[in-house]
């Protein structure tokens, strides 16, 4: 599956609900967490998670000011955002 690079802005830092659907949505799909980092760099909070989906990884990350956004294959990015914008409507 790897190909293109694709990366998705999902929506703010701070949207609790979007980080648990997004989390719920890779572990539904079977992703395998592969690490975690956090730092600080003045006002800004940098988090983010890696996980291994598919064969392929995927990174996560939460920027303040930026945003929360989904890195990885293009093909992947889209079944995730699919699948996340499934469960919103249950």
């Amino acid at each position: 599956m790897t190909g293109v690079a694709k990366t998705i802005m999902l929506g703010k830092e701070y949207d609790e609900e979007l980080k648990a659907r997004l989390v719920a949505t890779l572990i539904s799909l079977g992703a395998v967490h592969l690490s975690s980092d956090w730092a600080v760099a003045g006002s800004q909070e940098l988090a983010g998670f890696s996980v291994s989906l598919s064969g392929e990884i995927l990174k996560v990350e939460s920027e303040t000011y930026v945003g929360l956004s989904i890195f990885g294959p293009a093909e992947l990015v889209d079944e995730i955002i699919f699948a996340m914008n499934a469960r919103q409507q249950i």
